[in-house]
């Protein structure tokens, strides 16, 4: 992915990007997005773009294994995430998923997780100290809640599922206040090309659409120009 594809990608929202995906592909349905309605934690900001960091968390009980156990697999999490391609966001899966209590992502995580680099964090549990996170460090989540109770990190590296999306550990995900989705590696050189031939094209629709005395006539001579250039 290159500086210029990234720049974009960062600037447009991600609905823009799932339509570009299948201009790119040349047919409709695709399918690698989140399902169901997903929290931003700066619902005005940028979407956030990148490789995934995977790993799967739980909270509704204490862990089970031995303290050092615990220990060694929190700090093989926080090398995990401070390694790898970047830009990268952290995706990660509550295994408590629907009845998430436990929110990983406050200020202190967040935080740490910016200082590695990462662009942000995409997961189906909970996120808190809303007003707090830094600046530059989205949370898309699940769902909002006060407590961390007994969070912890079960797996690392693996292939997880938030709101009925597969991610991969090194996936390109793109993701905003919408959802996320994964971008598939064959549409990527010319992803560029596409996502600006679909906002060239829905100008077609939209300026008319936008000027004053728009009527019927006017709709049936933008969508006919529509149609024409998606065609």
């Amino acid at each position: 992915m290159n500086d210029t594809l990234l720049t974009l990608l960062r600037k447009v929202d991600t609905p823009t990007v799932c339509n570009a995906i299948e201009v790119a592909e040349g047919r409709r349905g695709f399918s690698n997005f989140t399902r169901g309605t997903m929290l931003s934690s700066v619902p005005d900001g940028p979407a956030m773009v990148g490789f995934a960091r995977t790993a799967r968390i739980a909270a509704t009980h204490p862990p089970a294994d031995p303290l050092e156990t615990i220990r060694q697999r929190r700090m093989d999490y926080y090398r995990h995430m401070s390694s790898g391609p970047r830009p990268a966001i952290a995706v990660v899966e509550d295994m408590d998923f629907p009845n998430c209590i436990g929110a990983f992502w406050g200020e202190i995580n967040t935080t740490v997780h910016k200082g590695f680099g990462l662009s942000g964090a995409l997961t189906n549990g909970v996120m808190r100290d809303l007003g707090d996170l830094p600046d530059g460090f989205p949370v898309v989540a699940g769902s909002i809640g006060p407590s961390h109770a007994f969070v912890h990190v079960t797996e690392i590296g693996a292939t997880v599922s938030i709101f009925g999306l597969t991610v991969r550990d090194g996936d390109l995900i793109h993701a905003d206040r919408h959802g996320a989705l994964v971008i598939p590696p064959e549409v990527v050189d010319g992803l560029e090309t596409a996502i600006r031939k679909l906002l060239a094209t829905e100008k077609l629709v939209l300026e008319p659409a936008r000027r004053p005395g728009f009527d019927f006539d006017a709709f049936e001579e933008a969508w006919s120009a529509f149609e024409a250039a998606r065609t």
